[in-house]
């Protein structure tokens, strides 16, 4: 396996920063996996693992290896007259294994059209979309850690799934890397249609019948609509989390900025919307040096060519001041920042 020197990265990241790579190796097997680990010269080193590089922000060069998994590969493992279970490899496209899935009506994950990225991603964010998130179907995922190279098998549990939150961001960041995902869906599925403008989309459809096929096309429709594309300016999608706050907090917002939009949770808190908030501050389509907020979607901070991830950074620093400022709401990045 060819391991490169000085690499620049800047076709391997959404965002599209020139940051280099000291090392870096793709990987497209797990024997390639152990042979680089085990390698001397790396052994020791710092490492980056890298999917579709859809969910991070490279704010300096990394002087260490840096991971390209490419682990190919979608297959069915179980199936019942029910459920089916589903194993991609973790250098799968997303996008690519909700195709095979809503190609053979298989449901579960045809909200989740379109989100950027890879299968061995997907877990580390708990990705989710239109009232659906990979934990109502995630299965069980493998990998391997990095310390002593032992593979482990997470089942959900293990996972400590939370809203864009799982332990791989947190007590295992960086410290184990996801070989292949497996997910349980329906082969009699149940459309979640009441999230956002969704059903009304789906109404103005002259068909009778609306299956998992339909839902996955007009979700893909609409997120091309409002998201900017990666491949035209450079960007990471959303780049805050929705805030939660207490009911009675929402409810004293409310008072002084009625049009606020927020989705009670059922618990006592409100997810409110950090686009409205970001908006209502006066970031939409405001441009910043190399950066900015896009003129169609708030909260997504866009690189207009040439910024440097600490340019972009700076930027979501004076956002979330300001949204703290005027609503008293802190911001929390959904994006990794390295």
């Amino acid at each position: 396996m060819k391991i490169l020197k000085e690499v620049s990265l800047k076709s391997y990241n959404t965002f599209r920063i020139d940051a280099k790579a000291k090392y870096f190796a793709e990987v497209k097997n797990e024997d390639e996996l152990i042979e680089i680990l085990t390698a001397g010269e790396y052994k020791n080193i710092p490492k980056l693992i890298l999917g579709g590089g859809s969910n991070i922000l490279l704010t300096k060069d990394f002087d260490g290896l840096v991971l390209k998994i490419s682990l190919p590969g979608i297959e069915i493992i179980d199936e019942d007259d029910e459920t089916i279970k589903i194993k991609a490899g973790a250098g799968v496209i997303w996008h690519d294994l909700v195709l095979f899935c809503v190609e053979r009506n298989y449901g579960g994950i045809e909200n989740l059209s379109l989100i950027p990225g890879t299968v061995g991603a997907a877990p580390i964010q708990n990705i989710g979309a239109y009232g659906q998130e990979l934990k109502d179907v995630f299965y069980d995922l493998e990998g391997i850690q990095l310390d002593d190279l032992k593979s482990l098998k997470f089942k959900k549990v293990d996972c400590r799934f939370g809203y864009r939150d799982s332990i791989f961001k947190n007590e295992l960041k960086n410290k184990f890397i996801i070989m292949s995902v497996a997910v349980k869906l329906s082969k009699k599925p149940i459309l979640n249609l009441d999230y956002g403008n969704l059903k009304s989309e789906l109404e103005n459809l002259e068909q009778s019948n609306i299956g998992v096929k339909q839902v996955s096309d007009v979700i893909s429709k609409i997120r091309r609509s409002k998201l900017p594309d990666p491949e035209e300016i450079g960007n990471a999608g959303s780049f805050f989390k929705n805030p939660e706050i207490p009911e009675v907090e929402f409810i004293e917002l409310k008072k002084d900025f009625e049009d606020i939009i927020g989705y009670t949770l059922g618990n006592g808190r409100v997810k409110v919307s950090a686009g409205w908030l970001i908006e209502k501050c006066g970031w939409k389509g405001k441009r910043v040096g190399n950066t900015g907020s896009h003129v169609k979607q708030s909260l997504v901070l866009v690189n207009y060519g040439n910024a440097s991830g600490s340019e972009v950074l700076n930027l979501a620093k004076e956002i979330k001041k300001s949204v703290q400022d005027k609503f008293g709401i802190d911001l929390k990045e959904e994006v990794n920042v390295v």
